[in-house]
């Protein structure tokens, strides 16, 4: 029943009236009579007998005859649920979308013949050929096998282009593929490869910018097998798909893959349970690599496809630190300027030349926090203690949290009523560039306006992380600055999360001697290392091994429970955690709650979902009144 209450996670046994048994088949949304209530759920399974000794209700009714529920999706939705310690009304929620009548209503179109995917030509590896094992991956899985993979994207790659031959094999031996990636723009960029390779009609997209009708008509596509192929963003990681044989996954370290709703899945962990599952295909796949990923690799789950180091020489731009020796000798001001001389002369000798230059700046807008010009205590709103940023030149201050306006604001400690920059963001930056380079033209990407592309002429493009467009060509000069925001986050995945930007970025750039990139940190930091010699199976396997030793995820599976004090410890105390269990904290969370953290080895993973499932579910059926937030293997853990 869709009803997200723990103790109510189970399936219930209900009789079908003779005038609904054509349209009560498996897989349809139905209603019922619930203490009392009519309530929405999904018929599972059909049977002659029930094991319930007391009297069953009927059906009230079936919504739609349509099966939008496949049995495949079913049972990867149980196990996902079970895996994140939720409830299957709540995956099934994010699984299948809302239903849309008219969209049912529309006439079908003709559906494809069985042998229609086997008639694809097979899959010219030439794409794949700069990496030794990426030929033997395309064979794979145009042989109907299920080839398991970890790739290295190499620098200036065409990695949708890469992704569409790995699909085309798979549609060629038979099957289906799903693939997810990170946003919007991945999605379109992805889309056109396809169409390019496959043919229009052969795949649809998922995602939930579609709207309700466009995102319902491209789900029941792929559920009455109209398509083989169904890519998008995390919407589309339960999407249903005939004979699946591979599932891929582009850049899975991107914070957007992980579902904000309950039990808050990652679309990676979904993707590789429906491999279990399928018996399917895996690929993950990106610039950079996760300790994820790197899991994968060591237990022997999945093989590594990477190009050899000369090949990686030969497409890596030059790539320099400004906070090494070498550097602060010639220029002391290296360690504190924020745009030091190294970088501006790569950035000068590019648009000589007429190239474009990258600019990548961690935070967006004006001055998006400021501090005392006296005292250097940070700017707070005065009614929320939120934040003060300043949106322009001539700006007056408000407040990030609440946008009340601070135009009188005294510093509560020195009294002091001028303001100075903590943090430059994007248009401050493309400011400061535009009066440095006069009469070159200055572009900005970021969440007000995401450039796709742009051309390859000299020009100056400031873009937040994940906003880089593509220029025609690639950049004669990327500028990573202000890397001390991203390194000093407090976060675990901090350097992993950095070194991730930085090579989507730096992969934007010509190669050697052409392109040059210029990261604004010490060349010792590890994140920087990996960046110079572009290794980042190096840093992963670095980053899995520290994690190993320390006790963190993927190394150990960990649970989040946040909450008001007495909640959580109301829920620990219900929780039959398994011996080796450790408790830790508490730690401050919200204003007002605390979060507390479990942990225990992977192999005892199972055990510790199903003993805070069960708790929650104590706690639902006496009614607590306090919620507790439960999140396995949070994203962030601090």
């Amino acid at each position: 029943m869709d009803v997200p209450l723990a103790h109510l996670d189970r399936p219930f046994d209900y009789l079908v009236p003779a005038e609904l048994d054509e349209v009560a088949v498996p897989g349809t949304r139905v209603k019922v009579r619930f203490a009392g209530q009519l309530v929405g759920g999904w018929l599972l399974s059909r049977a002659d007998d029930s094991g319930h000794t007391g009297r069953l209700a009927y059906l009230e009714k079936v919504v739609s005859p349509e099966p939008v529920l496949a049995p495949e999706v079913a049972r990867l939705a149980r196990a996902v649920a079970d895996r994140y310690a939720g409830s299957l009304a709540d995956v099934l929620r994010l699984a299948v979308p809302p239903r849309h009548a008219r969209v049912e209503k529309e006439p079908r179109e003709d559906q494809p013949s069985p042998a229609a995917a086997a008639e694809a030509e097979a899959v010219d590896p030439r794409g794949w050929r700069d990496y030794p094992t990426g030929p033997a991956l395309l064979r794979a899985l145009t042989d109907g096998r299920a080839p398991r993979a970890v790739w290295s994207a190499l620098p200036g790659e065409d990695w949708a282009a890469r992704y569409a031959d790995a699909v085309a094999a798979t549609v060629a031996g038979g099957r289906g593929a799903v693939v997810v990636v990170p946003d919007a723009r991945d999605l379109d960029r992805l889309d056109a490869a396809l169409t390019a390779v496959l043919g229009s009609g052969r795949h649809v997209s998922l995602s939930a910018a579609l709207g309700p009708a466009r995102r319902y008509r491209a789900f029941l596509a792929a559920r009455r097998g109209q398509v083989p192929v169904v890519i998008g963003t995390r919407a589309a990681m339960f999407a249903p798909v005939d004979r699946l044989g591979l599932v891929a996954v582009w850049d899975d370290g991107d914070d957007l893959h992980s579902e904000p709703r309950a039990p808050y899945p990652h679309a990676r962990d979904v993707l590789l349970t429906r491999v279990q599952l399928a018996e399917a295909g895996a690929l993950v796949g990106g610039y950079a690599r996760t300790a994820e990923a790197q899991l994968l690799l060591e237990t022997g789950w999945a093989r590594e496809v990477v190009a050899d180091r000369a090949t990686v020489r030969a497409r890596i731009p030059a790539i320099a630190p400004t906070g090494d020796d070498p550097q602060l000798a010639r220029d002391p001001g290296a360690a504190t300027a924020r745009l030091p001389s190294l970088a501006w002369t790569a950035a000068r000798d590019a648009i000589r030349q007429d190239l474009p230059v990258l600019v990548q700046v961690p935070r967006r807008g004006y001055l998006p926090s400021i501090s005392c010009d006296q005292c250097r205590t940070p700017a707070r709103c005065e009614h929320c203690a939120g934040p003060l940023a300043l949106p322009s030149a001539g700006g007056t201050p408000a407040c990030r949290w609440c946008a009340r306006v601070a135009a009188a604001y005294a510093c509560p400690q020195c009294g002091g009523r001028r303001l100075r920059a903590a943090v430059t963001g994007a248009r401050r930056t493309a400011e400061e560039l535009g009066r440095a380079f006069p009469g070159v033209p200055v572009r900005t990407s970021g969440r007000e306006e995401v450039l796709t592309d742009v051309p390859g002429g000299a020009a100056l493009v400031v873009a937040t992380p994940g906003a880089e467009p593509v220029a025609e060509g690639g950049y004669g000069a990327v500028l990573l600055l202000d890397s001390w925001a991203l390194l000093t986050r407090a976060d675990l995945r901090a350097g992993e999360e950095a070194l991730r930007r930085w090579l989507a970025a730096a992969a934007l750039a010509r190669p050697a001697p052409a392109g040059r990139v210029v990261v604004v940190a010490d060349g010792a930091l590890a994140p920087v290392q990996a960046l110079l010699r572009w290794d980042a199976a190096w840093f992963a396997g670095r980053e899995l091994a520290e994690r190993r030793e320390l006790g963190f995820p993927p190394a150990v599976r960990m649970a989040s429970l946040t909450g008001p004090a007495a909640a959580v410890a109301d829920l620990l105390a219900a929780a039959r955690l398994p011996d080796d269990a450790e408790v830790l904290g508490p730690v401050p969370a919200e204003e007002g709650r605390e979060r507390m953290l479990v942990r225990v080895p992977r192999a005892r993973a199972a055990a510790l979902a199903e003993a805070l499932h069960s708790a929650a579910g104590a706690r639902a059926a006496r009614k607590a009144a306090d919620p507790v937030r439960l999140q396995v293997d949070p994203l962030s853990l601090f």
